[in-house]
């Protein structure tokens, strides 16, 4: 039996967190481990408990869940965000893309429906509710968000650079630069760094060179 997928709730709303807690723990594979009130206690728990998935706020007092998703991803590459928001406008679904997060939802979502985006982000499948496609258009297939870090990686390994050569340049961990490879195929639904590249150069992502 596989290990239950680790989750983390923040939102600034106690009745929300604890009423999500009580629901998700009827879904299989799915353990809560922890929940934040605002952005700041979401980076700390985030990397004492090293969730797979956070289940994330937009609108909070302090940070944004935008800007706290940012940081989270930074410090915990192999996490994934979820965005569960209580309503959607073409900026904040693009910052919250931009920003690294792997799903945006409503939180008129059902429970059953959340689970599945939580097992899909584990999986490196993205979830968006209608409300948010809507604003991104056929632009998604074409342009998928990658993060900054995503857009170096991506930059380095159409020069043709190793994952040891990746990470020496951007003074990350070898581990590290593994993951954001894994996300960035998964973002382009390509098979490997060299369709990656191909579909960068095709779809004129920004691909920053030295």
């Amino acid at each position: 039996m596989s290990d239950p997928i680790r989750v983390l709730l923040v939102d600034d709303h106690a009745v929300i967190t604890e009423g999500l807690s009580n629901l998700l723990a009827l879904q299989p594979s799915i353990e809560v481990v922890g929940s934040a009130r605002d952005g700041t206690g979401a980076i700390s728990l985030s990397g004492e408990l090293q969730p797979d998935v956070v289940l994330m706020d937009m609108s909070m007092p302090g940070m944004s869940g935008v800007e706290a998703t940012r940081r989270i991803l930074a410090d915990n590459p192999a996490t994934r965000v979820i965005i569960v928001s209580s309503f959607a406008d073409g900026r904040m679904v693009g910052d919250a893309l931009a920003a690294g997060a792997i799903g945006y939802v409503l939180k008129s979502l059902g429970v059953a429906e959340l689970a599945d985006a939580i097992r899909a982000a584990v999986q490196g499948r993205a979830t968006l509710s209608e409300e948010a496609l809507s604003y991104i258009g056929t632009s998604a297939a074409t342009k998928p968000a990658l993060t900054e870090r995503e857009l170096d990686v991506l930059a380095a390994l159409s020069q043709g650079k190793t994952n040891k050569q990746i990470a020496a340049d951007l003074v990350l961990s070898h581990g590290t630069v593994r993951i954001h490879v894994s996300h960035i195929l998964a973002k382009l639904g390509v098979e490997n760094r060299t369709a990656a590249a191909r579909y960068a150069l095709r779809h004129g992502l920004e691909v920053r060179a030295d």
